[in-house]
């Protein structure tokens, strides 16, 4: 494989520093841009260069030519999108913007992480929320980009990404607020009615793909997730705590639809499950 410049937006965040982690290993010149909203310096790893800055200023400290572009760096949660709606168009339509921009301007690849929610509730979660709105908007907007332009691009879809680096908090995961919770001796929360599905994913897998699509992958619809559906309940009842049920959440959709058969032609196939992770997670305490 060609050794390249690959620029890594959010790449001080979860799935960004696993990434920025492979691509170094592989031999790439790396160079990571995050605001530090959701990403943590905590998260760096060697051999990537970091600069702190909003992707809407790109330009300013990017100067370089870059090979590859996966734009990670936006706004990642979905209820509570709801509450901040300006700043998640701050940062998913004036920063995308931005980078799309730089994209245009130098002429390379880009690899664009879209959300999974525009599919959740045979599509209604599309317009669900500010969050989930933003991002279908922006995986169109690539596109477009890509048609007026005759730029090279891919969209994958993560499916709810667990894995070392999540974070708890406002912002959080829940495996990772389940894993705290555990370890502390805490009643793990469960949103009603807990019946609510979603695909865990270890964020290794989720990598394993990112590279691919970047080597081979072109267009749309490259689905990153685990087939396998776990209810909220089910999940936590794997972590073996006492459970408290909370309200329900506007935003919260029921379900989702997964296809990976695009990234299953590049050869890739999710390869840990969320039942495994839990399990080493409880046998440690």
């Amino acid at each position: 494989m060609n050794k390249k410049t690959i620029l890594v937006t959010g790449g001080a965040g979860l799935v960004g520093s696993h990434l920025c982690e492979r691509l170094v290993k592989d031999g790439h010149t790396v160079i990571s841009l995050d605001n530090y909203f959701s990403g943590s310096k905590d998260n760096h790893v060697a051999g990537v260069e970091y600069r702190e800055g909003h992707t809407k200023d790109i330009e300013k400290f990017i100067p370089e030519h870059i090979d590859l572009i996966y734009h990670l760096g936006e706004y990642s949660r979905v209820e509570i999108s709801l509450a901040e709606p300006e700043l998640v168009f701050d940062l998913n339509t004036l920063g995308t913007f931005g980078v799309l921009e730089f994209w245009r301007k130098r002429k390379c690849k880009i690899v664009y992480a879209g959300s999974s929610t525009k599919f959740g509730d045979g599509g209604l979660s599309r317009t669900a929320t500010p969050y989930a709105w933003t991002k279908a908007a922006n995986t169109e907007l690539v596109k477009n980009y890509s048609e007026w332009y005759g730029l090279p691009y891919a969209v994958t879809y993560f499916y709810n990404v667990y894995g070392p680096r999540e974070r708890a908090g406002q912002y959080g995961t829940v495996i990772e607020i389940f894993r705290q919770k555990h370890l502390k001796g805490e009643v793990l929360g469960v949103v009603t009615p807990g019946t609510q599905k979603r695909n865990f994913t270890h964020v290794g897998d989720i990598v394993a793909g990112l590279v691919l699509v970047g080597e081979k992958g072109e267009g749309d619809n490259y689905g990153l997730g685990d087939t396998r559906q776990y209810s909220i309940l089910e999940i936590a009842k794997m972590f073996g705590d006492p459970i408290v049920m909370l309200p329900e959440r506007a935003g919260n959709r029921e379900s989702s639809t997964i296809d990976i058969s695009k990234a299953q032609s590049l050869g890739w196939n999710p390869t840990k499950g969320v039942l495994e992770y839990i399990q080493e997670i409880t046998a440690k305490k």
